[in-house]
């Protein structure tokens, strides 16, 4: 099942991987999934497309705002 998100910003994490921050609209969660994966990243986490749990760390912050 697929859900409407809004796009919260961009992080580059160390390994070189993007990562975006959304927030469903019907239930206010917010969720992370990586964009793109860095060429040196060597985490089996980081994969495009998926989620990454606010558990692994370094997600707090925002490198870019969505307008």
């Amino acid at each position: 099942m697929m859900s409407l998100v809004r796009l919260l910003g961009f992080r580059t994490l160390t390994c070189g991987c993007v990562t975006g921050h959304y927030r469903e609209i019907a239930t206010n969660r917010e969720v992370t999934y990586v964009e793109e994966k860095g060429t040196a990243c060597d985490h089996h986490a980081h994969r495009r497309n998926h989620t990454l749990s606010a558990a692994r760390g370094a997600l707090s912050a925002l490198s870019a705002k969505a307008s």
